[in-house]
């Protein structure tokens, strides 16, 4: 668990019991992200320590509490992190990812998934196809918040995209770019293992630098990283009547500048996305019915033991997607990246 700020600790715990509308989980997956660096450095907002990380969580169905109905013991599942109040102002008009008591296991107030049994409430648990991948299946999440980003967007039929970014995020952005019309698809990222996995997709438009592409402005363009050198960089090449979107997570002191003018004269949307908003159940058909390819996307899996590594690896930006499988007894090079 994450006991504090820059402090991770392996702890053993008794197995917990589900209450009334709870369900226990036997993690298979957990995927690491952007978000869980955020935690460990004190940078998410609202995090109480210490807390278990992992909110990208598949798993198989152990026990579940007396108001359970509609899953059995060794169901396939997959688990929505967020969790809202339920009663503020936010969540009466149907937008509880804009809460502002919002939680999220592994992120907030509620320990995650990184551990061999975790708990979940029911209405957070989605029953998977018995022949899901349930490794592959963790990616559904981050999933979510992609189709939560693109309700954003004003998107149409023949639109050119530039997307900051090509690990996991900005890969299923460019990936389902596709699904929503796109004209072209450019990936920029100054790691270049990770325009590797682009190229592997099929994507032809990647460079280390925009000024590198073909076009100078985008209908679209998404940052995927969070860096301000990318944000800076990225909205001076919105088309006229364009949009950019925020989808990274900056650290919450972090500033960048543009021109006001710009925006005013040429009609740009600068539009922010939170999370997950009612895109989850979406996010599972449009998963199982193949909509974006996640075997070039995860290449490593760490045991529990390993966190700590798995951690130092998704840093360094050295793999694609990191994964913890807490019930494996030992971790794995899924691809081979040399």
């Amino acid at each position: 668990m994450y006991e504090s700020m820059d402090k991770l600790t392996i702890v053993d715990r008794p197995t917990p019991t589900p209450g009334p509308r709870q369900v226990l989980v036997e993690t298979a997956a957990v995927g690491i992200c952007g978000t869980d660096l955020h935690v460990l450095q004190g940078e998410f907002e609202g995090t109480i320590f210490p807390i278990v990380p992992g909110h990208e969580a598949t798993g198989t169905v152990l026990a579940f509490g007396s108001d359970v109905e509609g899953l059995e013991v060794g169901d396939p599942v997959v688990v929505a992190p967020a969790t809202h109040c339920g009663e503020c102002e936010f969540c009466m008009m149907g937008r509880g990812n804009l809460c502002r008591t919002w939680g999220g296991i592994g992120m907030v107030d509620t320990d995650g998934a990184s551990q061999q049994q975790f708990l979940a409430t029911r209405e957070l648990v989605y029953k998977l196809k018995p022949e899901t991948n349930l490794y592959h299946a963790a990616l559904i999440e981050p999933i979510a918040c992609v189709i939560h980003a693109y309700d954003l967007i004003n998107t149409r039929l023949g639109q050119h995209y530039l997307v900051y970014g090509s690990g996991t995020i900005g890969l299923l952005v460019a990936q389902l770019a596709w699904r929503v019309g796109a004209a072209s698809v450019t990936i920029v990222d100054v790691n270049e293992h990770r325009l590797k996995t682009a190229h592997e997709l099929g994507f032809t438009e990647v460079h280390t630098s925009a000024n590198d592409a073909r076009r100078d402005v985008w209908d679209i363009v998404v940052d995927c990283t969070g860096v301000i050198a990318a944000i800076e960089d990225g909205i001076p090449r919105v088309k006229p009547g364009g949009t950019f979107l925020h989808f990274g997570v900056a650290p919450v002191d972090a500033k960048a500048n543009y021109s006001p003018f710009r925006l005013f004269r040429d009609e740009i949307t600068i539009l922010g996305t939170m999370a997950v908003h009612q895109s989850f159940g979406r996010a599972v058909e449009m998963f199982e019915a193949g909509a974006i390819n996640p075997e070039p996307l995860i290449s490593h899996s760490f045991a529990i033991d390993d966190y700590a590594k798995a951690l130092e690896m998704f840093q360094a930006g050295t793999g694609r997607k990191v994964q913890i499988r807490p019930n494996d007894t030992e971790s794995r090079v899924l691809i081979d990246l040399s």
